[in-house]
């Protein structure tokens, strides 16, 4: 007997062939897919499961995996506005500094990683401060969380230096080698702010453990012309000639590139994660999508931080992504619905090292499962699910969420946590937050 029977669905797999599913049905049994039919041609009364759940003619597909987020920055959201990346960080880091404690990050974890919940990601990788907090709270939501030790070159919150760094990255890695829900990565902030022998450093760890080395990358011209000024080198070019691209690396926004710099990516087989939003709002360019994609590189889709975006959206990221690459090209075909839906599921997964577990719904794959409400007036009628769900659908529409089988988003209620708990503890730290930058 199954544990999970969920049917009346309208699965979109996001598997290699792309099927789609009608009159879906698909059972669960430890956290893992069993089956996936179509009660057109096998009959429903054929499966025994301890739960059944109709999903009532919705959408059905894995869960979505933003591969770029700073969730405790959600305390954050719409303090420090209209400023260039480079001012604008320097705003943030002294609000940082004054609020954030392993507490206060526990606490602003949890409501970011919330809201990628209720908006239907199921796996988040984070980039920030007290990794192990951002852990604990992916735990207490039930979700996953790929994240670690990161890198700075100047004195981090506690006055942490680089020997700090290198201890709590081996120190993470170690932590959670065994753990299914916790991705361990190395995250050094960026080529501008950590020097080449740091990052050296910080990519041995990364090699050392068969982790992830994710960094931001290209994201404005400010920081291509600070690069060429230091090293005489472009940002990709840099990353290159220090050994720091390759197939387990991941790297974020890669806004300004050239020909070149879109090969050495490509041929590294590096990948790349999207941010359109915090792009746009903070003025600092469109990426080239289709210049990326033609190239062959895996890319993936980030929402950023609240702090720069202030959301954490996948839906919105999905629909920026597929219609600037459109509208920028002047070409309808430059980018398709069913490639973008792809970089926010199973390229996501491929980037993580971990496609043969999330990113898709096989047999054998973890049931990281959501869906979608189809039933409502911004749905019908529904000639092509795969278009609508990059520019119909939205995050209001995510009823139910699975994360391995456990049903931890139930009618649009987190079923783990009680959230107004923490939206009245955000609150009530709020004008504490807003002081630290008067």
């Amino acid at each position: 007997m199954d544990d999970i029977l969920i049917k009346d669905a309208l699965i979109v797999t996001c598997d290699p062939a792309h099927a789609i599913i009608k009159n879906g049905l698909i059972t669960v049994s430890d956290g893992r897919i069993t089956a996936l039919e179509s009660s057109d041609t096998v009959s429903v009364d054929s499966f025994r499961a301890k739960k059944t759940i109709s999903a009532n003619g919705n959408i059905v597909m894995p869960g979505l995996i933003n591969m770029h987020c700073h969730a405790a920055d959600s305390l954050f959201r719409g303090l420090v506005e209209n400023l260039p990346l480079e001012e604008w960080l320097g705003r943030v880091w002294i609000a940082e500094k004054a609020i954030l404690t392993p507490e206060t990050t526990y606490l602003g974890s949890i409501l970011g990683l919330a809201e990628n919940l209720l908006s239907g990601a199921t796996t988040v990788m984070d980039m920030f401060w007290y990794p192990e907090e951002t852990a604990s709270a992916a735990k207490k939501l039930g979700m996953r969380i790929s994240t670690g030790g990161i890198f700075f070159d100047l004195p981090g919150i506690g006055g942490r230096c680089h020997e700090d760094y290198i201890s709590e990255a081996h120190q993470f890695s170690q932590n959670h080698e065994a753990d299914e829900n916790v991705i361990p990565a190395i995250l050094p902030h960026g080529s501008y702010t950590v020097s080449p022998e740091n990052l050296t450093d910080a990519k041995r760890i990364a090699d050392e453990y068969g982790i992830l080395f994710c960094t931001h990358a290209a994201e404005t011209k400010a920081e291509q012309n600070d690069i060429k000024a230091r090293y005489n080198n472009s940002v990709i070019r840099h990353l290159n000639e220090h050994k720091l691209l390759g197939e387990n690396v991941v790297l974020a926004h890669c806004v300004h590139l050239d020909e070149k710099e879109i090969s050495l990516i490509a041929k590294s087989k590096t990948n790349v994660v999207l941010n359109p939003m915090s792009n746009l709002k903070l003025g600092s360019g469109i990426a080239p999508v289709k210049e990326m994609k033609r190239a062959g590189i895996n890319l993936t889709i980030g929402t950023d931080g609240a702090i720069s975006g202030n959301d954490l959206d996948m839906w919105l990221a999905m629909r920026l992504t597929c219609g600037l690459a459109k509208g920028l090209n002047m070409e309808a075909d430059a980018l398709t619905a069913e490639q973008v839906l792809h970089m926010a599921t199973i390229n996501g997964a491929k980037a993580l090292g971990k496609s043969e577990l999330i990113g898709s719904l096989e047999i054998g794959k973890c049931a990281d499962i959501i869906m979608v409400d189809v039933n409502n007036s911004h749905s019908i009628p529904l000639f092509d699910p795969i278009t609508h769900l990059v520019f119909g659908a939205g995050r209001s529409d995510i009823t139910d969420v699975f994360v391995s089988g456990k049903h931890i988003v139930k009618n649009k209620k987190i079923t783990g946590i009680d959230i107004e708990k923490i939206y009245d503890q955000v609150r009530e730290l709020a004008p504490q937050i807003k002081a630290s930058l008067e």
